[in-house]
């Protein structure tokens, strides 16, 4: 037996016991696709154990992110900081090696993953700030960044839509220096894939732009590797399909009784036996010495890198200036965005919004973003920055199709790539399309922006279908997600402040009509979620809290009630942050005291009564509203002066 075979046999080996040992896991793809993963790693995978962050090494998402045994396996092998007691606790509470790869959890994963397609967006996004670096920096003789972005997927992945979404792009996009390793078993839970599907894969991604190979011998080693060669010579994005069978070497390989399977120590020793493998947990000494040579030049690829750049600075110093500062966030002077868009006030904020990007844009080279095909109407795109496309790599602008899951899960992936400051955008009422990706994002801590436009009522003659009255709801109840409904542009540059400098992700809900200017708003008090706007008492009868459009409604409604109460009004850009403050600024700014505290937005988020208090109501909306203009629609809804003031009186009539 040679040494590859054994190292496969080992590799397998571990895999199961990995499973068997964790009473819970998925076999079928771990022993299938272990000849692939491993072609990888010992061939073609650019990567330093003792450096996980450097900026060139290769990228591999795994997007069937259930293979994680296989995965987590082979970073053992491999030398990462993954010991064989972590795949003794695999899947057990807290431990480093958990279900399915986690972001900053394990050394050397790369993103989260588990739902399937998502890890095929994050590959694109990465794939497209190669794409960004490599021709701001690259020159003649000195490829500073040339790395390549592997993404694993399964017969699974390539069903999500959201797949299909990121490869078409990918295609038009040209991303050569992405490679999908497409595990082809034919097998899904519920039984052969033709049951669903009878595509031609490799027709289909040759139609979208890619470049497409076919192995038969799936489960070679030798077939795998020279395969992922020809893949790396690519002038496009490249799918290999490797036609493998799932649950090789047990007694239900090919079937889908083995995607989830946990072999029995009894069938678990078989295995074992078959394999000629006698240890538990165990790595052979020239196995270990096999993977380790891989890991050695992978360290030795580094060291050439660090040799590189030291004379890249010397010979391009203005260049090398510019590679150390393009993920500088520090330098980015929010009150001059403030100062410089001011002139803009009192117009929609989706308007404010783009002037406001422009400004960041202009401090940040690092700014990358785009829209669901609605960048005329949200507004969402960088004034005089180009569009990145297949030829021009340089712009700022990513047009990325109607596909909003897709858009939300590359941004995910460009961030991910390394610190850039990352942009969606689509109207509110689509946000459900992109809320999987966002979720994603809130997990992994990712600093992107969703600007999210035409947030009321005020859609007018676009009707129901686009009335967004629950999907402010949905974004809030995201764990992690922080939600900015500014009303003006200070409120909304301290969403941005947010997301860059507290390195997180914020979701913008902005307006399509225009909003009146408004004293005494803060962009101070906007940083702390929320804020005393009109502070005209210390005893309060009645308190107003109010984000985005209704801060100005609610400023008139105060003016009316003040006739017979005392009346404060409140900011509340960001429930969340808001939440975060000490309970001392909490009651400054919302008095415990106070008779009646009513939020006013155009929604039916029901998470402001867990800030209003023990008195408070809230006045939203319940029901989708007929067709028609958009401010009719809104008066007609209850959202104004005279109707406000009548909840508030019979509200706080009703407290008494």
């Amino acid at each position: 037996m040679n040494i590859n075979q054994k190292a496969l046999n080992y590799l397998k080996a571990l895999s199961a016991e990995t499973i068997t040992n964790a009473q819970s896991g998925h076999l079928g793809v771990s022993l299938g696709a272990s000849s692939i993963l491993f072609a990888l790693f010992k061939d073609h995978y650019n990567f330093d154990v003792s450096d996980t962050d450097f900026l060139n090494r290769d990228r591999l998402v795994m997007s069937a992110g259930h293979a994680s045994p296989l995965y987590y396996s082979l970073l053992s092998m491999f030398g990462f900081n993954v010991s064989l007691q972590d795949l003794k606790d695999f899947r057990k509470y807290d431990s480093k090696t958990p279900g399915h790869p986690e972001y900053r959890k394990t050394e050397g994963v790369e993103v989260s993953t588990g739902p399937l397609g998502q890890g095929v967006a994050n590959a694109v996004g990465m794939a497209i700030a190669e794409a960004v670096m490599e021709e701001r920096f690259n020159t003649v003789g000195f490829e500073m960044i040339n790395n390549f972005t592997y993404c694993f997927v399964s017969d699974g992945d390539l069903m999500e839509g959201v797949a299909m979404e990121a490869v078409s792009l990918a295609g038009s996009l040209n991303l050569n220096k992405l490679i999908l390793l497409y595990d082809s078993n034919d097998v899904t839970i519920d039984g052969p894939l033709n049951m669903t599907n009878k595509e031609n894969v490799a027709k289909k991604f040759s139609a979208m732009g890619w470049n497409v190979i076919k192995v038969s011998k799936g489960n070679s080693y030798f077939f795998c590797t020279r395969a992922i060669a020809r893949a790396k010579k690519s002038k496009k994005p490249t799918i290999i399909i490797f036609n493998t069978t799932i649950g090789i070497g047990t007694q239900k390989e090919g079937t889908s009784a083995v995607h989830s399977a946990v072999l029995s120590k009894e069938e678990l020793e078989v295995f074992k036996e078959n394999l000629k493998v006698r240890e538990s947990f165990y790595i052979p000494s020239d196995v270990r010495e096999l993977c380790m040579a891989s890991t050695r030049r992978g360290k030795l690829n580094h060291e050439k890198w660090n040799q590189n750049l030291a004379m890249y600075s010397s010979t391009h110093p203005e260049l090398y200036k510019s590679l150390i500062a393009f993920f500088d966030r520090k330098k980015i002077n929010f009150e001059r965005i403030i100062r410089n868009i001011a002139k803009y006030d009192g117009q929609s904020t989706r308007k404010v919004n783009h002037y406001a990007l422009s400004e960041l844009a202009y401090q940040c080279p690092q700014l990358l973003g785009g829209t669901g095909d609605v960048a005329p109407t949200t507004m969402t795109f960088v004034d005089n920055a180009g569009n990145f496309s297949a030829r021009y790599r340089r712009g700022k602008n990513i047009h990325f199709g109607v596909r909003e899951h897709a858009m939300s899960a590359i941004c995910n992936g460009i961030a991910l790539y390394e610190d850039f400051i990352t942009f969606d955008s689509s109207y509110l009422t689509f946000s459900n399309y992109a809320i999987p990706a966002i979720r994603m994002r809130c997990m992994m801590k990712l600093p992107v922006m969703s600007f999210f436009t035409h947030d009321s009522l005020t859609v007018g003659q676009d009707g129901t279908a686009h009335q967004p009255i629950e999907q402010i709801t949905q974004l809030r109840a995201i764990i992690g997600n922080t939600v900015y409904r500014p009303c003006d542009y200070k409120e909304l540059v301290a969403g941005y402040n947010i997301c860059v400098k507290e390195y997180m992700p914020v979701t913008f809900a902005l307006t399509k009509q225009n909003v009146g200017h408004i004293d005494g708003t803060s962009y101070e008090g906007a940083l702390n979620g929320g804020y005393l706007l009109e502070n005209t008492t210390q005893k309060p009868n009645i308190i107003l809290v109010a984000s985005g459009s209704e801060v100005e409604l609610a400023v008139k409604v105060a003016k009316e009630l003040r006739k017979k109460y005392l009346v404060n009004v409140v900011s509340m850009p960001s429930i969340e942050m808001f939440e975060k403050q000490t309970p001392a600024y909490k009651n400054k700014v919302i008095n415990k005291d106070a008779e009646l505290v009513v939020s006013i937005e155009a929604s039916n988020d029901t998470k402001w009564l867990k800030i209003l208090g023990k008195n408070g109501v809230s006045f939203g909306i319940e029901n989708y509203v007929h067709s028609g203009n958009g401010e009719e629609v809104y008066l007609k809804s209850g959202f104004n002066v005279k109707n406000v003031v009548k909840f508030v009186e019979t509200k706080f009539k009703a407290q008494k």
